[in-house]
């Protein structure tokens, strides 16, 4: 059961970085990296690494892709009128 757990969450990572690199929109590939750190401490919890889980949830997950798209704003690459894509 273990196995497959941890087999699921590595596809996840792998698609997660995948779609990061494949997205052409830079907040969806912010999101998406966003969601490579989310699956990335769900894998160190399960390897029973709780403290760097919540390390990397907290400042990989959270606070990077805050940081991503406070910078998008700030360059005034996200447009309002197309649901964040960029000019």
């Amino acid at each position: 059961m273990m196995q497959l757990l941890h087999l699921c969450v590595l596809v996840l990572i792998v698609l997660a970085g995948f779609f990061a690199i494949w997205f052409r929109d830079l907040l969806s590939s912010a999101l998406a990296l966003g969601a490579f750190s989310l699956c990335m401490a769900l894998e160190f919890y399960i390897l029973q690494a709780p403290d760097v889980a919540i390390a990397e949830a907290a400042i990989g997950a959270a606070l990077s892709t805050v940081i991503y798209i406070i910078a998008l704003r700030a360059c005034g690459q996200i447009r309002k009128g197309n649901g964040g894509g960029v000019k």
